[in-house]
Parts: C-alpha cells; structure tokens; sequence
C-alpha cells in the first residue's frame, strides 16, 4: 500500500537514513517490504536523499557517505531547513559583547544573516564564516587558528583549542553531527569535538542549531552533554513530536 503527503514521506526517509546508521547500507527490496510501499517510491526516497548527500546509490539500494565533508558540501545540505534555523537563532545573537560560532554550516548560515551590531565580538574556527562576518557594521570577527582540517575546511588542534580558551562569551552557537536525548551530541571526529569543548568552556550559554534529520542519531566523538545547553533550535514548530525526547532537557525554539 502506498502512502502518501509530505509526513508519511519524511517519516519514511527518516527510517531510511536510521537504517543508513545502524546497518550502512539499504536494500531497495527489503525496505521496500519493511515500509509497505512500491520499490519505485524507495527509489525516488534515495534520489532525495542523495540529492542532499546524505547517502551514495548503488545498484540494489543505497550505502553510507562516511567521514567528514567540505563546508560548500554541507551548505547544500538540507538548505531549507538551515535557512529557518538561522532566523531563529538570530533572535538569540546579542547586540554587543562576544560570542563564539562554530564551524559547521548550519552556524554559518546564521553568519550570513548577522546585521548591524553594536559593537559584537566573533570568534570562529571557520574560515567561511570570518569571511562572512568582515564588513559587518559593528562586528569584529576572530578567527581562531590552528591546524587546518582539509576535509570540513576549518582549523583545530591544540593551538586553536587554546586561542578559543582566550576569550569569554556569552553565548556559543553550535550545530552537531548528530544529537541523542541520552548521550548528548557527538560530531565526525574527535578534533571537531574538542573545538566545541574549549568554545563551550568559556561560554555562559550554548545554543544548539541543528536540523530534524540529526535528531536521535549518534556520530563517532561525544561532545556537549544537554545538561550544559540552553536552546535547542530545528526547523521545526517547537510543539512538534518528534522533539518530544529533548522537551524536559533544554528551551525548543
């Protein structure tokens, strides 16, 4: 039986890219069976998902795209949402004093959106988004050196932990590989986790950014636990169900 509507199809993506997760692959004829539909709607259900790079088709079904990505790559990835999550959070980003943006692009959209300030303090170890903030009226951008991590275009190591450690902010916009209710937040590898520690070390608030897909998976490096974050902000109406598991746990935006 086939479904149909926007819900039914992002349910059955979700459970697709959760079997992508546990499994790392997914056969087009089992998933199929498992979802109750047509193999033709499991084939254009992977056209979506590759079109957003989250999964590589293959003859049969679809396997994982593993690893770290470019920042030009994950901009293009779930832009819409990145988009909605950005105007949210934009009404958390202060006026003046200092705060610190992550490296992921979900971050940086936010980074495209800062107007005018009074005088606010930007610390980033992403290039791209230095880029986006120089020429801000009342903005200074910080960027936060190091060793350069070709594979996401941002730096780390022990010398940009340590500029990170350098300042206090008030608030530290992050994004996440993926975010569990239980475990907290996990990233790609442990150098993109230790960034977001020293950041979140030296900030009184953290606010997530981070889109639905993310939510109830894990990565590879644990990160930030939610008991030291304050706003969750997705794409999604905060009274939506599937942020039922983070309600106790943080502010829904």
């Amino acid at each position: 039986m086939a479904t149909t509507g926007s819900t039914e199809s992002e349910e059955r993506r979700k459970q697709l890219l959760a079997t992508l997760e546990r499994e790392n692959i997914v056969r087009l004829t089992e998933a199929a069976s498992a979802l109750d539909v047509s193999p033709m709607t499991i084939r254009r259900d992977l056209a979506d998902l590759e079109n957003e790079g989250l999964l590589r088709r293959v003859r049969g079904g679809a396997i994982s795209v593993n690893g770290p990505r470019p920042f030009g790559e994950r901009l293009s990835v779930h832009s819409r949402a990145k988009e909605l999550i950005a105007e949210k959070a934009l009404a958390l980003a202060p006026r003046f004093g200092s705060v610190a943006l992550d490296a992921s692009s979900t971050v940086g959209a936010l980074a495209n959106k800062l107007g005018p300030r009074s005088g606010l303090i930007v610390s980033t170890n992403s290039y791209a988004t230095y880029a986006a903030l120089k020429g801000t009226i009342g903005v200074t951008p910080i960027l936060i050196g190091g060793e350069t991590e070709v594979s996401t275009d941002t730096f780390v190591g022990p010398l940009a932990v340590q500029a990170a450690e350098s300042l206090r902010y008030s608030r530290f916009f992050a994004s996440a590989s993926a975010i569990d209710s239980e475990f907290g937040t996990t990233e790609v590898s442990l150098a993109e986790a230790q960034m977001k520690h020293a950041f979140a070390r030296m900030s009184k608030e953290i606010v997530l950014c981070i889109d639905s897909s993310k939510l109830q998976q894990q990565s590879t490096a644990a990160c930030l636990e939610l008991s030291r974050v304050a706003f969750l902000i997705t794409e999604l109406p905060p009274n939506d169900g599937r942020l039922d598991p983070f309600r106790d746990l943080v502010e829904l935006r």
